[in-house]
C-alpha cells in the first residue's frame, strides 16, 4: 500500500505528499509524484529526506527504488519557486537542497533509479545519489544549470565526476547538454537500459534480488566503497579490512560458507543477521 511520508523537515505548510513509500516484497519504492515534471521543490526535498529516513529504519526494506512514474523522473529543481530567491535564501535553502539528496545516498541498502523520459538537473542528481541506475531506451539525462548561470548545487559536480570521470563531468556541466540513453549507458552514467515500459519493472526485479542478498555484506560493501573513495588507497583498504573482519560475527556468513561448501555458490538463503 503507497502512502505519503510524513517530511520531518518541512516548514509549516508545505506539502509533503507529493513523496509516497510503497513497500513489498522487501522491496521499498520511493515515488516522486508531483505532476507534470516532477520538480523538485522544497517540499518534495523534505519528503524525499523523510522517505530515507524510513527506509534505512524498517526492518522489512532490503532495497529500494527512487521512480518518478511512467513519463518523467524528474526534470530538476524548481525555477519559479527558486527565481525570486536571494543570496541569503539560497545560503540557507541549498543546505537542506543537499542534505535532502545525501539522505537517499547515504541509505544503508542497495537504491536503484527508475529513470523514465527526463532526468534533469536535481532530477539527474537525485539518480545519482542512488547506488545504480536503469533508464529507459528514450530517456534524456543532463545538467542544464550552466544554461541558467548557475551551476548543480545538489551533488552534481561532486558525484558525477566519481562516477565518469573529471572530463566527461567537465563536458556535461559546462555544455549543459542532454545525453541520450545510450552514451548515458557508454559513458557509465546508468547501468542498464530497457525499453521504456519496463524501467520500473527491471528495477524492482534488480532489487529484489538484491533483497535476498547478506543484508549485512551489502551494508559493508556499499560503506566501503563509499567511504573508500573519499580518501587514499591505504585509507581506503583499512576501512575494507575493518568491514570485512567484522562480517565473520554475522549469521549470514556462516550460513553462506556453510551452503557454499554443501552446494556451491548462490544456494545460500540470508537472514540478514
Amino acid at each position: 500500500m503507497q502512502r505519503p511520508v510524513e517530511a520531518r523537515c518541512a516548514s509549516e505548510g508545505e506539502r509533503v505528499d507529493q513523496v509516497a513509500v510503497e513497500v513489498a516484497g522487501g522491496v521499498a519504492t520511493i515515488r516522486v509524484d508531483r505532476p507534470p515534471m516532477n520538480a523538485l521543490d522544497t517540499a518534495v526535498q523534505a519528503g524525499l529526506a523523510a522517505a530515507a529516513d524510513e527506509v534505512t529504519e524498517r526492518d522489512d526494506v532490503r532495497a529500494v527504488v527512487v521512480y518518478g512514474g511512467e513519463k518523467v523522473f524528474a526534470a530538476g529543481a524548481d525555477v519559479k519557486e527558486m527565481a525570486g530567491w536571494d543570496y541569503r535564501t539560497m545560503i540557507l535553502r541549498s543546505q537542506r537542497l543537499q542534505d535532502s539528496f545525501t539522505a537517499i545516498a547515504r541509505i544503508p541498502k542497495p537504491t536503484i533509479a527508475a529513470v523514465t523520459g527526463y532526468a534533469l538537473g536535481g532530477g539527474l542528481e537525485l539518480a545519482l545519489a542512488t547506488d545504480l541506475r536503469v533508464c529507459g531506451d528514450n530517456a534524456k539525462l543532463g545538467l542544464p544549470e550552466i544554461l541558467l548561470g548557475i551551476i548543480p548545487g545538489a551533488g552534481g559536480t561532486q558525484r558525477l565526476p566519481r562516477l565518469v570521470g573529471v572530463s566527461r563531468a567537465k563536458d556535461l556541466i559546462l555544455t549543459g547538454r542532454f545525453v541520450s540513453a545510450e552514451e548515458a549507458l557508454a559513458m557509465g552514467l546508468v547501468d542498464r537500459v530497457v525499453a521504456p515500459d519496463d524501467v520500473y519493472t527491471a528495477a524492482v526485479a534488480l532489487a529484489e534480488r538484491l533483497a535476498q542478498g547478506a543484508a549485512l555484506a551489502q551494508r559493508a560493501a556499499l560503506e566501503a566503497i563509499d567511504r573508500g573513495v573519499e580518501t587514499d588507497l591505504t585509507t581506503g583498504l583499512a576501512i575494507e579490512r575493518s568491514l570485512f573482519a567484522g562480517l565473520f560475527g554475522t549469521e549470514d556468513r556462516t550460513i553462506g560458507m556453510e551452503s557454499f561448501l554443501a552446494h556451491g555458490p548462490g544456494k545460500a538463503e540470508f537472514t540478514g543477521r
